[in-house]
């Protein structure tokens, strides 16, 4: 049981990635702290080693608040998984500044602030973070123009954050997944039809032929998190079927 009396924060939980990190966490001996903003999903999450918060992370208060309860609550914390996140479609001529800042506060903001309020205790841990980005944060993508951004950034955060803390013996990586299924752009908006198409259309263009599982990326997360990457850090890790190898098309 790798991690043993460890403490995981998952956020982006009620859904996907986050979900099933969350359950792997915990089926692996951490507690969890299991961040989502709808509490009818997060109710479902809630299982024996995994405690559930509300929480909308691009309100600095409860953010704050969130992360004070956590420290109280677990005493301390040892990982940190930054998978909340949205998607919307738009260029660079039809982004609107309001759908910009929206998709940067969720995307990259709210794991800036996050990330400070905990990282004394990881610190104080000898722990790690891992964030989930996405293959656009490597390559450009069109009409999905403020999430290639905000990957992006989120990409380059954890480069800098990796070389900052190294001295103090804390880890920090990102996982970059190529087309996952999970909620992320029926939450955006696309419906059902649509994705199905998106879907069938992705097996073309992820050269292995399909799409990610979330318990995939769960599984690289947890690697990436545990002592066998004891000498990994400040990777962007791609896990896409080969996407970023492919031309945009």
């Amino acid at each position: 049981m790798e991690f043993d009396g460890k403490v995981a924060i998952v956020t982006g939980a009620t859904s996907g990635i986050g979900m099933a990190t969350a359950f792997r966490f915990a089926e692996q001996g951490a507690r969890v702290a299991a961040v989502g903003r709808k509490k009818e999903i997060l109710s479902k999450v809630q299982r024996q080693n995994i405690r559930t918060y509300s929480v909308d992370l691009t309100n600095e208060q409860e953010t704050s608040t969130f992360a004070r309860r956590a420290l109280e609550d677990f005493g301390g914390v040892d990982i940190l998984v930054n998978a909340a996140g949205i998607i919307a479609n738009g260029t660079i001529e039809n982004t609107s500044l309001a759908d910009y800042d929206l998709m940067m506060n969720i995307n990259v903001r709210s794991v800036m602030q996050l990330t400070q309020l905990v990282l004394p205790s990881i610190i104080e841990r000898k722990g790690n973070i891992v964030n989930v980005s996405s293959v656009t944060g490597l390559r450009a993508f069109p009409n999905v123009f403020a999430y290639c951004v905000s990957k992006a950034a989120v990409d380059q955060f954890t480069r800098c954050a990796a070389l900052e803390l190294a001295p103090k013996g804390v880890r920090v990586n990102a996982v970059n997944p190529g087309v996952v299924r999970t909620n992320l752009h029926l939450n955006s908006g696309m419906n059902e039809d649509n994705y199905a198409a998106f879907v069938d259309r992705s097996k073309t263009t992820h050269p292995l032929g399909r799409i990610g599982q979330p318990e995939e990326i769960a599984d690289l997360i947890l690697f990436l998190a545990s002592s066998k990457a004891g000498w990994i850090t400040g990777t962007t890790y791609s896990i896409d079927g080969g996407r970023a190898q492919t031309c945009a098309r």
